[in-house]
């Protein structure tokens, strides 16, 4: 017998798919250029954080394998953007920080989204959009927690 609950979850997840898949198109396009949106989102984390993480720590973070974490921090070590350190205590750790550089390179990816993110959340309304957020939120934690 079929779950009557089925078709709201697959359209809740199409939803939520095909809006990832725009947003993302979106976004990329109006990232400086060279800038990718991985390279993006580990700088505004590492922003937000203020403090310094191992790259398995962001690998976590952003449910990645730690080679593609790897891979992301090496190019952003090589433009500059971030500082990788060894672990003083134990030297098969590194520590990962945000360098002034990656900061400015943050600051500036953030001015280029921005009018996209405002428009969007003019267009659609502050009241809704404060009401989908802990929906999604939600459905983050929950979606994390099964992995």
């Amino acid at each position: 017998m079929a779950d009557p609950n089925e078709p709201l979850a697959i359209a809740l997840f199409s939803e939520v798919f095909m809006a990832d898949q725009l947003a993302r198109n979106r976004i990329s396009r109006a990232l400086p250029k060279g800038m990718e949106l991985s390279h993006f989102s580990v700088l505004n984390h590492l922003a937000n954080l203020a403090e310094e993480r191992t790259p398995a720590q962001l690998a976590d973070s952003f449910h990645v394998t730690r080679g593609a974490m790897t891979n992301t921090l090496a190019k952003l070590e090589w433009a500059g953007h971030i500082h990788i350190r060894p672990d003083w205590d134990d030297a098969r750790r590194k520590f990962v920080s945000l360098s002034p550089a990656g900061r400015s390179a943050r600051d500036a990816a953030l001015a280029s989204i921005a009018p996209i993110l405002t428009d969007l959340v003019r267009a659609i309304g502050q009241d809704k959009v404060r009401t989908v957020i802990p929906v999604l939120r939600e459905l983050r934690v929950r979606l994390g927690a099964g992995s």
